[in-house]
This record gives structure tokens, C-alpha cells and sequence, in this order.
């Protein structure tokens, strides 16, 4: 199978020897181009390691916390059967594929960088649905029954957009591994799940504790 041709010279032109390949993922009915874990299971150096975590071709990894939602949405369908949906900061589109496998009867995936959208462009393919794609969350009327979001308050400026989800959505489900001190009067925490990040970046454990927080206007 060829990987999606823009996608790939991305990457290459990140990191020259790395290589995108359909990955099963763990838990899940679930397949997405991720970097190919068997080409790069080496030591990163300190330069491959600085773009990878600050420059990265993040739509080209499953983290952790998108990976955790995606499997609470397939055992709780519930969630998403019949609603209109947008994941936000989507990323690979991990949680947005997962809501409409779970019966959501729409799902928007929003993300800045026009990479993240060809990924999930590319991942919807490989998974055989339809998703729907904005490139600002702003612009996006008050339509949306459920707004999902993972893996977006790794940078803690990003803690203000928790005020405004649900300006765009009447709830919201927030999964996170990086705040430790999360205190918002609007956001409650559901459980705390356990998953990884694909491929392995050998993170600290605690980065594979992903709380999963709720809000509803």
C-alpha cells in the first residue's frame, strides 16, 4: 500500500529516512499512516528528538491520549450514536474516525495545519468513512452536539480554549496526559484510561495515564 505522496515527502523532509505505513492500532478496529516504528527503532538523535517533540509531524503519531479516547468512544457508543461531532486539534484523526465507527451521524475534524488535514483525509480513507474538515474552529457554528478534544493541553496556553468548547458544541470531552493540576469549576473527571503513544516514543508512564474530563453548557 502507497502512503499518501504529500504526507510522506513531509516527513522525509523531517526526518530522511523515516517512512509512513498503515498501523493497526492496539484495542481498536482501527488503522492509521503512522511513522513506521520498524524503520526508526533507533536512537533518535538530540536534533530528530527537538523537531519530533517541537516541530513535529504530529498527525504521523497515535498518542496517547487520542489512542484512549478513541477506544472509550467504540466500548461507549452512547456518546456519539446520532450526533454531530468535531474533534478538535484532530491531528491523525484518531477520535474523529472513532466517531463515526461508534454511529456519530457527523463529525468535522478541525485542525490549524493543513498536514494534520491531509492525514486525516488520508486516515478517513484508510478506515472507509467520510469525515467533514475545518480549518478553524472559530468560523464553525454553534451546531455541534459533542466537541472531542485529545492531546491538545501538552502546552499549557492552550488551557484557555477549555473556556471556549462549548461555544461550539453543548458538550465536551477533554482527554489529557499532561496536566497534572487540572482545575477547571466547568470540567469534570470522568476516569482515568491507560494507552500509549504509536510509535513508542518511550515516554515517562505517567504519560500513559490519560484523565478524561466532561462539560456540558
Amino acid at each position: 500500500m502507497t502512503p499518501p505522496l504529500d504526507l510522506q515527502h513531509a516527513l522525509s523532509e523531517l526526518i530522511g529516512d523515516a517512512h509512513l505505513v498503515p498501523c493497526p492500532l492496539p484495542g481498536t478496529a482501527l488503522s492509521l499512516w503512522l511513522l513506521d516504528a520498524d524503520n526508526m527503532d533507533r536512537a533518535f538523535s538530540p536534533e530528530e528528538t527537538r523537531r519530533i517533540l517541537h516541530e513535529p509531524p504530529y498527525w504521523s503519531f497515535c498518542w496517547a491520549s487520542g489512542l484512549a479516547l478513541a477506544r472509550y468512544l467504540a466500548a461507549n457508543p452512547e456518546w456519539v450514536a446520532g450526533k454531530r461531532v468535531l474533534d478538535f486539534g484532530a491531528g491523525s484523526g484518531v477520535a474523529a474516525i472513532a466517531a463515526l465507527k461508534a454511529g456519530a451521524s457527523e463529525v468535522v475534524a478541525c485542525d490549524l495545519d493543513p498536514l494534520a488535514l491531509a492525514a486525516c483525509r488520508a486516515n478517513a480513507q484508510l478506515n472507509g468513512v467520510e469525515l467533514g474538515y475545518s480549518a478553524d474552529f472559530f468560523a464553525e457554528a454553534d451546531r455541534f452536539d459533542l466537541i472531542l478534544v485529545a492531546d491538545v493541553l501538552y502546552d499549557r496556553a492552550n488551557l484557555p480554549l477549555l473556556d471556549q468548547f462549548l461555544t461550539r458544541g453543548r458538550e465536551a470531552l477533554v482527554a489529557d496526559s499532561r496536566v497534572r493540576d487540572f482545575q477547571h469549576p466547568d470540567y469534570q473527571r470522568l476516569e482515568v484510561l491507560e494507552a500509549l503513544t504509536l510509535p513508542d516514543l518511550a515516554e515517562p508512564w505517567e504519560f500513559r495515564k490519560v484523565s478524561l474530563y466532561h462539560s456540558r453548557r
